[in-house]
């Protein structure tokens, strides 16, 4: 539940620009600049920096105030600020939802018997083509089935045209994966997957493009 100090602030509304830190009812922070905020709802949208590194991208953190503890304005936005770009509501729904449903399809696997390496693997070739790489039981399929990674997710296990492009490029990313895990020295049962599905969260977090 909102604090008095949460409430003033919401109160006084938001500036557009202002810089402000919201802490969660699970003791997260989360420090963004102020895009929209509306009072009726209790929803408001922060610009942060990407959480991937990329300069060019930013995470648009969607805060439920409800389940906020305390609001500081760390910095207030100029009276007159530039006008703000639309937000595409529309693809950051379907974004989110993708994003649920990726990891229902992970708990999925998981109960099959994934083990930790096809784990793994998976996560590597996600942070390079997050919305075309799905689970389909133990497989990984990627790119709607133009190639499937079969367990134990060694080179000889990719099925595909092996003449595509798109086979080769996964051919190189598993050979590349599989060579850092040597190096890095990882076994099976060194790691998993953790923390999959969240409860209850007072956030919603999706990475746009800078236009």
């Amino acid at each position: 539940m909102a604090t008095a100090n949460c409430r003033q602030v919401m109160g006084d509304c938001f500036t557009i620009g202002s810089i402000v830190i919201c802490k969660t009812c699970y003791n997260q922070e989360i420090e963004g600049e102020v895009v929209a905020f509306d009072p009726q709802s209790k929803m408001l949208i922060l610009k942060c920096p990407s959480t991937c590194g990329n300069v060019n991208l930013n995470d648009v953190n969607i805060v439920n105030l409800s389940l906020v503890s305390d609001v500081q304005v760390k910095q207030e936005g100029n009276i007159n600020p530039e006008p703000v770009q639309s937000l595409n509501l529309q693809r950051l729904n379907t974004r989110i939802r993708n994003s649920i449903d990726e990891k229902r399809r992970m708990v999925s696997a998981l109960s099959a018997g994934v083990s930790p390496d096809g784990q793994r693997l998976f996560m590597q070739i996600s942070k390079l083509i997050n919305d075309e790489v799905t689970w389909r039981g133990s497989d990984i399929v990627v790119w709607q089935e133009e190639v499937i990674i079969s367990p134990p997710y060694g080179l000889k296990d990719i099925r595909g045209n092996a003449e595509s492009k798109e086979f080769t490029y996964i051919k190189k990313v598993v050979e590349k994966h599989l060579k850092d895990q040597a190096a890095a020295g990882n076994s099976p049962t060194n790691s998993g997957v953790n923390n999959l599905v969240g409860s209850n969260q007072s956030s919603v977090t999706a990475t746009v493009g800078q236009q």
